[in-house]
Parts: C-alpha cells; structure tokens; sequence
C-alpha cells in the first residue's frame, strides 16, 4: 500500500452546499487523514493523506462534490505538510 498526500483546492458554487460535510465523510470511509475548510475567497481546500488509490478517489469526489455544488475547477498539488493524526477533520 502507498501513501499519497496532496494538497487539493476546489473553486465555483463550493461552500454553503454541504461540502465541507460531505467531504468528512467521504475521507472518513476510505480511512483518510487530513482536514477541510472554507477559505476566504470562497473556495475549499483540504488536505488528504493515506492511502494513494483513496486519496485519488477523493481528489475525483471533489471534482463533483456534494449535489447542490457547482465545482468549476479543482487544483491538486502535492503538499509537505503533514496531516493531523486521527480522523479527518471540518476546519
């Protein structure tokens, strides 16, 4: 098994609509670490580690999201910062 860790920030109609919840659980069921959060310019990011076929899968979940989102871009980079040990957290 891999471990992948990215950084992932997701731009259009994105907060407001579940996201950030939906994406807690999404991360929780395929036993990622990490957190989400609002940002002030209105878009979401978060931080995914864990397994590298589940952190994609999730990647691929926030090019959709929740159904009231209207995801318009989603940009991936890989991150240095190292996920908090535990469950995956709502920032």
């Amino acid at each position: 098994m891999s471990e992948k860790r990215v950084r992932v920030v997701v731009r259009g109609r994105v907060q407001g609509v579940g996201f950030r919840a939906n994406c807690q659980r999404e991360a929780q069921s395929a036993g990622l670490r990490g957190w989400v959060r609002n940002a002030w310019d209105g878009s979401v990011e978060a931080l995914f580690e864990g397994d590298a076929e589940a952190v994609d899968r999730l990647v691929r979940w926030c090019g959709v999201g929740p159904r009231m989102a209207e995801v318009e871009t989603v940009d991936v980079s890989e991150s240095g910062e190292a996920a908090p040990s535990g469950l995956f957290r709502v920032r």
